[in-house]
């Protein structure tokens, strides 16, 4: 091959490249719509991504009678009643004998400013295409009524039925699910009537004269017992948050500055407003917030001494990544020589697709994260590749099964108490398996690893560090 050729062959590589660069940019640029998606009887389908609010696994829904077979129930979402569907059970395909106790994979919409939940068989991942490729249902999928089906379209070779759920909340066939909730209101209007009548006997049963009485001291121990019970159990339903060993101490110091300052007759929780102005103080420094340099250093001061040349870092409850970037940070200031890696894990499907994205405020450019940052070209700020390529977002439920490698550091701030006492004790149990023998747990600034549990402190200002004993 002469000398000609062999320029006219590089060209033509040349050319082929460029295409193909171009070819990917005009792909990125016409990603213009997002469906969650998830299976059905064993079929990919997807819906709209700006309907779904969150993805969540639950079970235990409350039931309602005189509603419709598709409607298991309702389902306490912090604090808001919403009617649950088996959208299975409302497209006619067979469902197994449902388990008790078994958690079902949910959907949680916002149709027309009202909140709905989705059991499907199981949910997979937030998939990007260009809007134009949607093609128009065809009548060959004929196990679910056309009517409901927005259309058809192919991505990395998977066929999916995009669901149009606007159609389905809106159909004759579910006109009756928004009385799901009337229908639960009334009967635990019935059931709250009942117990007001039975309690108010058994306060008259106590006030009455007794030759026997208890001492004074004991009645009020027992009304603060019993108002403390009320609002553990209101946290519970309206906040998801569980009083267990691990916050006990808190709540019940925060119990006793609430009835100081709200009286004894307003001291219970009535709604997820009161609750949240309870939990106020619970939740550690800076959540969702970026650190400022105090912080920072404090938690750099608890970290051990590790000459390893990885790091490797368990960070469930991520939620939109700016903890899981600020904490990468301070690793990387503490071990410059390492290699970090973040695991950082979050159930809010959303939150995670959108972290890698996290966009930085100009004004840290002159905080302690200056250093790794990088100026894009439009002008904005971002973390550079090496702190980026450091934390890898995944959804994942920190109560399942978690495929992970050894750790050096376990960063889970208030995350426990949002698991329920069963669950808190197999994740806490995970996380001193997964932990190496130098290793450490930072969980929330207001909680504790259980006495249960063989550890070694270490303690900087707010910040506590569990170690294996």
């Amino acid at each position: 091959m002469d000398l000609e050729s062999l320029k006219q062959l590089a060209q033509s590589v040349t050319d082929v490249a460029e295409v193909q660069t171009q070819e990917k940019k005009e792909n990125s640029v016409y990603i213009d719509f997002k469906m969650v998606t998830f299976s059905l009887a064993g079929k990919d389908y997807g819906i709209d991504i700006m309907y779904v609010k969150e993805i969540a696994k639950a079970g235990q829904f409350t039931y309602v009678p005189n509603v419709l077979p598709f409607v298991l129930g309702v389902y306490n979402l912090r604090g808001e009643i919403i009617p649950i569907l088996d959208l299975r059970l409302f497209f006619n395909i067979d469902v197994p004998p449902r388990k008790e106790n078994k958690l079902e994979n949910m959907l949680i919409l916002s149709v027309d400013e009202q909140i709905f939940g989705l059991v499907v068989d199981k949910i997979d991942k937030v998939v990007g295409i260009q809007k134009s490729t949607i093609q128009p249902p065809h009548p060959l999928f004929g196990d679910i009524n056309i009517k409901y089906i927005d259309g058809v379209v192919e991505s990395n070779k998977n066929l999916y039925v995009l669901l149009d759920v606007t159609k389905i909340f809106t159909s004759t066939d579910s006109e009756s699910v928004e009385n799901v909730k009337l229908s639960y209101t009334l009967q635990k209007r019935a059931e709250y009537s009942a117990n007001t009548n039975a309690v108010r006997k058994i306060e008259e049963t106590k006030t009455a004269p007794s030759a026997a009485a208890a001492p004074a001291v004991s009645a009020i121990d027992q009304k603060v017992e019993e108002g403390l019970k009320f609002v553990k159990e209101s946290l519970k339903n309206y906040k998801q948050f569980y009083v267990t060993a691990a916050n006990e101490d808190w709540v019940r110091r925060r119990y006793n500055e609430w009835l100081q300052t709200k009286g004894q007759s307003k001291a219970q929780l009535q709604n997820a407003d009161d609750c949240d102005e309870f939990l106020k103080p619970f939740w550690s420094s800076f959540t969702g917030s970026w650190w400022n340099k105090e912080y920072a250093e404090t938690l750099e001061k608890v970290l051990p001494d590790n000459s390893a040349k990885q790091i490797i870092v368990w960070n469930p409850g991520c939620s939109k990544g700016v903890e899981s970037y600020s904490l990468a940070c301070v690793l990387k200031n503490r071990y410059p020589n390492a290699k970090i890696r973040v695991y950082a894990q979050d159930v809010d499907l959303l939150s995670v697709s959108n972290a890698a994205l996290l966009s930085v405020p100009n004004n840290l450019v002159d905080d302690w994260y200056g250093p790794y940052l990088t100026k894009k070209a439009n002008g904005e700020y971002t973390f550079n590749q090496e702190i980026k390529e450091s934390v890898m977002f995944e959804y994942h439920d920190c109560k399942n099964t978690n495929a992970l490698p050894m750790v050096d550091v376990v960063f889970a701030r208030d995350v426990i108490s949002l698991l329920d006492e069963s669950a808190q004790q197999t994740v806490i149990n995970d996380f001193m398996e997964k932990l190496k023998g130098n290793g450490i747990v930072i969980l929330g600034e207001n909680e504790a690893m259980p006495s249960a549990i063989n550890f070694g402190e270490k303690t900087v200002n707010m910040i506590v560090a569990y170690t294996k004993d």
